[in-house]
C-alpha cells in the first residue's frame, strides 16, 4: 500500500491507556511506511512512553490541523473538532474517517465492525473494532515483538534496572486501580517468596508494606517497550486497562487483569465476555472476578502455576495466527478510499 497521510484524533480519558494505545498505533502505522499526526490533548504520558519519539510520527497539540489528509481517525469516540470536519467534507476527495473504537469480547463488535455510518457534509464515518476473533480488526502488534521476545535477555533487562530477585524467589508484577482486594492478594503470595514489582500510580500508593515472605521494589516509569519486558520477566502479572491486556496476551505468561470499572457496572459483562472468549479455566475465572471486586466470598487463591502458563501460551498462540491492528487497518482503508464506497 503506498504512503498515506493519517492524523489521529486523541482525547485522554485515562491518561495511561489512551495515550499507550493511540501511541502504539501511531508508531505501527508509520513503522509501515505511513505518515502520521497523532493529535492529542494532553501529550504529558508520552514523556515516559516514547522519550524519543518515532520515525514517521508528528505529535500536534489538539484542535490540530486543517490541512488535507486521507485518512482520519477518532479514537474512542472522541469526534474530531468541528473545524475539521468542515475541512474534510471540502477535500476533492474526502478522508476515510475511522472511528476504532475500544477493544472488546462482546458479541456487538463482530456485528459492528466494519459498519457504515453517514455524517453531515456527504462524509461517511467507518467503525473499526479491535477484538480477538477474525472477524474483529485484531490487536495491536508490532512487526518482529515474538522475535524480540524470543532474543531477550531477561538476566541481563533486570540488572539494567537494578531488580535482583533472590535464589527461588519469584517475580510477580502490580499495574492496577484502586483495589480493595489487595490485602487478600499480598497474604496469598506470601505463601513463597515473591519479589512484588510496584509500578508507579496506585500500585505504589496503596502497598505501603508488605507481610513475610514478599519484598517490595518501586520501579520508574517505564517506556512502552520497557514495559513489555518487565511482562516477559515476571512469573506473573497484574495488569490493568486495555493496553497492559494486550501486552500481557503477547508476553504469554500467567496474568490477572483488571478492567476499568464502570459506575453503571457494563464492566462485569465485559470482564464475562473475555473470560468466555479466552475460554478461561475456572480457577484463573475465579481469580480475575474476585480482583474486580465481582466474586462474593473470600480470596480464592491463585492457581497453581504451570498449566496457567500454558493456557495462556494457547491463547497467544491462537492470536498469533490472526492479523494484527494496524496490517487489517491498512487493507480496511485501502479498499474504502474508492469515492463508491
Amino acid at each position: 500500500m503506498q504512503a498515506l497521510r493519517w492524523d489521529v484524533y486523541c482525547r485522554v480519558v485515562d491518561n495511561l491507556g489512551d495515550a499507550g494505545v493511540c501511541w502504539r498505533l501511531a508508531a505501527g502505522l508509520a513503522a509501515r511506511g505511513q505518515q502520521v499526526r497523532l493529535v492529542i490533548d494532553d501529550a504529558a504520558p508520552l514523556a515516559f512512553m516514547a522519550p524519543q519519539g518515532a520515525p514517521g510520527v508528528q505529535v500536534l497539540g489538539w484542535p490540530g490541523p486543517l490541512d488535507d489528509s486521507d485518512v482520519v481517525i477518532e479514537a474512542f469516540g472522541c469526534d474530531p473538532p468541528p473545524q475539521r470536519v468542515a475541512a474534510m467534507a471540502r477535500q476533492a476527495q474526502p478522508p476515510a474517517w475511522i472511528n476504532l473504537e475500544y477493544l472488546s469480547a462482546e458479541d456487538y463488535v463482530e456485528r459492528s465492525h466494519g459498519l457504515p455510518s453517514p455524517q453531515p457534509g456527504g462524509l461517511r464515518k467507518w467503525f473499526f473494532y479491535p477484538g480477538f476473533t477474525p472477524r474483529t480488526g485484531g490487536l495491536l502488534r508490532e512487526a518482529g515483538l515474538m522475535a524480540a521476545q524470543k532474543a531477550f535477555d531477561r538476566r541481563a533487562w533486570l540488572a539494567a534496572q537494578g531488580i535482583a530477585p533472590a535464589p527461588g524467589e519469584r517475580l510477580v508484577s502490580l499495574f492496577c486501580y484502586a483495589n480493595a482486594t489487595l490485602d487478600a492478594l499480598l497474604a496469598d503470595l506470601s505463601r513463597a517468596p515473591t519479589l512484588l514489582l510496584l509500578t508507579p500510580g496506585h500500585a505504589q500508593r496503596q502497598v505501603g508494606s508488605a507481610p513475610p515472605g514478599v519484598r517490595l521494589q518501586r520501579l520508574p516509569w517505564l517506556t512502552q517497550p520497557g514495559y513489555d519486558r518487565l511482562l516477559w520477566c515476571c512469573d506473573l502479572n497484574f495488569v490493568r486497562g486495555e493496553d497492559s491486556l494486550v501486552r500481557a496476551l503477547w508476553a504469554g505468561a500467567p496474568f490477572v487483569w483488571q478492567i476499568y470499572p464502570q459506575h453503571d457496572g457494563a464492566h462485569a459483562a465485559k470482564l464475562d465476555a473475555l473470560l468466555q472468549q479466552l475460554q478461561v479455566p475456572p480457577e484463573v475465572a475465579d481469580v480475575w472476578r474476585a480482583w474486580n471486586g465481582l466474586r462474593p466470598g473470600p480470596w480464592p487463591g491463585l492457581p497453581a502455576p504451570a498449566p496457567w502458563r500454558e493456557r495462556c501460551t494457547g491463547w497467544r498462540d491462537g492470536l498469533l495466527a490472526q492479523g494484527d491492528l494496524c496490517s487489517q487497518l491498512l487493507h480496511f482503508v485501502g479498499s474504502r478510499r474508492s469515492p463508491h464506497c
